[in-house]
C-alpha cells in the first residue's frame, strides 16, 4: 500500500453521505476540499475530530476549503452522528473500504503498541480543476485526533477559533 503524496492524483470516488445523496469528488470541481478519515462514527476521538472541523468550517470554507469526513460506517449511522453533533458538511460511507484503499488509509497499523488493520486516521487537502480531476496537495497519516484541525489549518494559513 503505497501512500499518497503531495502532487499524485487524488483518487475519484463516488460515495453516499448520511443521507443518502451521492458525493463524488467531481462535484468539488474548481475547488478544494479536506477529506478527513476516521475509524468510526460516535468514538470519542472521531467525534473530538468532526467536532473541531464543524468548529472551523466558516473559517475554512472562508478560505476556500470544503471539508468532508470518510469513515467505513453505512450511512444511517453517519445520519445519527451527524444529527446527535450538529455536523453539517457531507459524512461519506465506504463500508466496501474500497476508498479507503485507494487512500491508503485502510490497513496495518499500530494500536496501543499492537499491530491492528483498520482505519489509518488521516487527511488529505485535494485541488480538483474545473475537470473534476484531483490532486493531492497535503496528505497527513495517523494523525491525533485531538489538535489535527488547528494543526492543518496553521498549515494552510488560515486562522481557526
Amino acid at each position: 500500500m503505497t501512500r499518497l503524496q503531495p502532487g499524485d492524483p487524488a483518487p475519484p470516488f463516488t460515495l453516499p453521505d448520511q443521507d443518502g445523496a451521492t458525493v463524488s469528488l467531481s462535484d468539488f470541481a474548481g475547488r478544494k476540499v479536506i477529506v478527513f478519515v476516521y475509524p468510526a462514527a460516535m468514538t470519542p476521538g472521531c467525534t473530538t475530530q468532526a467536532c473541531d472541523f464543524r468548529d472551523a468550517l466558516t473559517p475554512l470554507r472562508d478560505a476556500g476549503y470544503a471539508v468532508v469526513g470518510l469513515s467505513p460506517d453505512e450511512p444511517a449511522k453517519l445520519a445519527k452522528f451527524a444529527e446527535r453533533d450538529s455536523l453539517t458538511y457531507p459524512l461519506l460511507a465506504d463500508p466496501s473500504l474500497d476508498v479507503l484503499r485507494a487512500y491508503a488509509a485502510y490497513g496495518t497499523k499500530k494500536l496501543y503498541g499492537k499491530e491492528v488493520v483498520g482505519v489509518i486516521r488521516s487527511t488529505f487537502v485535494i485541488a480538483v480543476d474545473d475537470a473534476g480531476n484531483g490532486t493531492i496537495e497535503v496528505a497527513r497519516y495517523n494523525v491525533k485526533a485531538t489538535g489535527h484541525v488547528a494543526s492543518l489549518a496553521k498549515a494552510l494559513k488560515v486562522t481557526v477559533g
